[in-house]
């Protein structure tokens, strides 16, 4: 009886140590005070769809409360800021974009942070831009808005999210390859630009097709070509850049979570993880197929070698175009 006693003592507690080591390994380090979502850009632009997207089913799925926290401003590097320079305890990522993670880099001379402040996680989607006029703009196709501004040069306005971002930096290689006269307006986010795009306050944008998309099937905005290297399912018959009659015009806007640089391999492994799972859901990818992205989930090792390979990009297209900041 004893020895039976002893056996079933030890059979549970090895059953419990092995319970809590599994819980231990993938548990969140901060399951107890929840974690925070830094989004580099305004409410309403796609960086922020798509991070409260995950962020509401990591929330299902973790019965951990996560919060996100928009930190609009410098083209997403305030928010990356933040994140770079946050304590590595696994309870502050940041869901950043080509933006903030790769044009930035090479673009902004005074920044404080680098890519040795990040621990990548993963890539969780990619979606094209797609160039955008206010109804008023008498022009049709893409040959007409050029013609246009080079009729009318330092005319017509031209918005971006924010310097730095890929609407920015999509817009600055469409100038160097047009060679024409524009405004270029700033702003502190998507939905504050598009806002004024439809108030016809500016005249044009290259913007995320997820944001842009609605107003353009409302009739609100007319899409001249999609910068993609094919068209999107959302939008078949605007043609690409490359259609358009600009070719090897190809550049997508990409989102993905960072980690700052020395969070635990365990943790970084358990978030990626997640949001590889919740991108599988039917759901999930109906909504990102909706915005015309392409779902990822990709490895921290593989998003790394991506990143790396943005930078060194981006940093072509910045010297080019001789792009600098004051």
């Amino acid at each position: 009886m004893k020895t039976t006693l002893c056996r079933s003592a030890f059979g549970a507690a090895l059953l419990m140590t092995t319970m809590f080591s599994v819980h231990a390994q993938t548990a969140p380090l901060c399951a107890t005070t929840g974690l925070r979502m830094v989004v580099p850009a305004a409410p309403g632009g796609t960086t922020d769809l798509i991070g409260r997207l995950i962020a509401n089913h990591l929330t299902r799925r973790s019965n951990m409360p996560i919060v996100v926290d928009n930190k609009a401003g410098g083209g997403g590097t305030i928010g990356a800021s933040s994140v770079a320079h946050a304590k590595a305890d696994g309870c502050t990522v940041l869901m950043g974009n080509v933006g903030s993670n790769a044009i930035n880099y090479s673009l902004n001379k005074k920044l404080n942070y680098g890519p040795q402040n990040f621990a990548p996680v993963t890539e969780v989607f990619a979606v094209p831009n797609v160039l955008v006029v206010n109804p008023a703009v008498p022009a049709r196709d893409v040959k007409g808005l050029i013609q246009l501004a080079k009729d009318k040069p330092g005319t017509l306005a031209l918005a971006n999210s924010g310097v730095g971002q890929s609407t920015h930096m999509t817009a600055e290689l469409f100038r160097l390859e047009t060679g024409i006269d524009v405004i270029t307006v700033p702003y502190k986010g998507n939905a504050p630009a598009v806002a004024d795009l439809l108030a016809g306050q500016v005249q044009m944008m290259f913007d995320n097709v997820a944001v842009s998309q609605p107003h353009i099937l409302a009739g609100k905005l007319r899409a001249l070509a999609v910068t993609s290297a094919q068209r999107v399912p959302a939008l078949p018959d605007v043609p690409t850049m490359a259609e358009a009659g600009m070719n090897g015009f190809n550049v997508v806007a990409w989102f993905g979570l960072f980690y700052p640089a020395r969070t635990s391999a365990e943790q970084v492994k358990w978030l990626q993880s997640e949001v590889a799972e919740i991108l599988k859901q039917d759901d999930v990818k109906r909504q990102i197929f909706d915005w015309s992205g392409v779902v990822s989930g990709s490895s921290p090792e593989d998003f790394q070698r991506y990143v790396n390979k943005e930078v060194g990009q981006w940093q072509k297209v910045v010297d080019k175009a001789g792009i600098t900041l004051p």
